[in-house]
């Protein structure tokens, strides 16, 4: 089915489902997947209906992973209906209050803690009714890393590397993997920024809710708070970021999620994770663009290769990367603009 006939069958589902032939629904947004998201018009509660079309979208993921955050007490919409089957839900309304809309410098160091907190219990998710979560082990993370290759220095870029250049991403590549895989292994939500952080009610005592999370994996311990400190999105001086990483360190050793660490191992394996988390972002903003035709997230690639760039640079496996994105891929970038 097209677009058109995904959104006529989902609004015939949901007045079965729902009991109501009254009811309408309007496209609020779509996002970096093909999901769509649509609100419910008819009904006495604010609802969200969404289309997520398989074999692109499992919803059943995410029924699975929604129960396992509600068990530890994570605030994720209510599902009030679902046909995993035909890739159909409707959920609970958290509303329009993102995060990211939020932000200032004025009042970051609100708002962060209080997005902090849910990561500790995000960790201590395992396992989903189906079984343990997926592993990001070494052959995720080539995949993820491959984005970059192949969709910003490939389609889009179509920049030739030179052996040496080659050398010098993969030994970086292998840095970043061997951090990853030396942390603490814990329940990863995989795409936690202030994009996907709703903060419901008002004002400042604002309560927060976790949406987009079925991506979930077990994986490094540092991986969500990196997606969040160093958002593709948003930028902050590193001062402000290092304060946050030591007080959830407290936070998570506190929970015993991971056992007391030195400073500069801690920094490290944040750091390499950030290098990792922006690979892949670049890739995944060239994709959209290349294959699903979303060309306004381009936007956001120079704030991660900077962030790739200016972290790189501090250690010596990954420092030779750091050259290259300065040297060759940026001015590329500022060429094909």
């Amino acid at each position: 089915m097209n677009k058109q006939q995904r959104e006529q069958a989902l609004s015939a589902w949901l007045q079965n489902a729902l009991n109501n032939p009254n009811l309408a629904i309007e496209l609020v947004s779509g996002d970096a997947s093909f999901r769509r998201y649509f609100r419910v018009l008819g009904e006495s509660s604010s609802l969200i209906a969404v289309d997520a079309p398989a074999p692109h979208e499992d919803c059943g993921l995410f029924l699975r992973v929604a129960d396992a955050f509600q068990q530890q007490s994570i605030r994720v919409p209510q599902v009030i209906a679902a046909d995993a089957e035909q890739g159909f839900m409707c959920l609970e309304d958290f509303g329009n209050r993102l995060l990211l809309d939020e932000l200032t410098p004025n009042n970051n160091g609100h708002w962060y803690p209080l997005a902090i907190r849910p990561l500790i219990d995000i960790a201590k998710v395992r396992a989903t009714p189906a079984g343990a979560l997926p592993a990001f082990d070494s052959a995720h993370i080539a995949r993820e890393n491959s984005l970059f290759t192949d969709w910003l220095l490939g389609t889009h870029l179509q920049l030739a590397m030179t052996e040496r250049e080659q050398q010098s991403v993969a030994q970086a590549f292998s840095a970043i993997t061997d951090n990853a895989l030396a942390q603490p292994q814990v329940g990863v939500h995989r795409d936690y920024h202030a994009r996907n952080i709703m903060l419901l009610g008002l004002g400042d005592d604002a309560e927060v809710g976790v949406i987009d999370f079925q991506d979930a994996v077990l994986g490094p311990i540092t991986y969500d708070l990196v997606s969040l400190l160093r958002d593709c999105y948003i930028e902050w001086p590193d001062d402000f970021v290092y304060q946050q990483l030591r007080l959830w360190a407290v936070q998570a050793q506190s929970a015993g999620l991971m056992p007391e660490t030195e400073d500069a191992t801690l920094v490290r394996w944040f750091d390499l994770m950030g290098i990792q988390r922006h690979i892949k972002a670049s890739g995944i903003f060239c994709r959209l663009c290349h294959r699903d035709g979303k060309q306004g997230y381009l936007d956001d690639v120079p704030r991660t290769l900077g962030y790739i760039a200016r972290i790189a640079a501090k250690y010596q496996q990954t420092a030779a990367l750091a050259d290259f994105v300065l040297q060759r891929v940026l001015p590329a970038w500022q060429a094909k603009r």
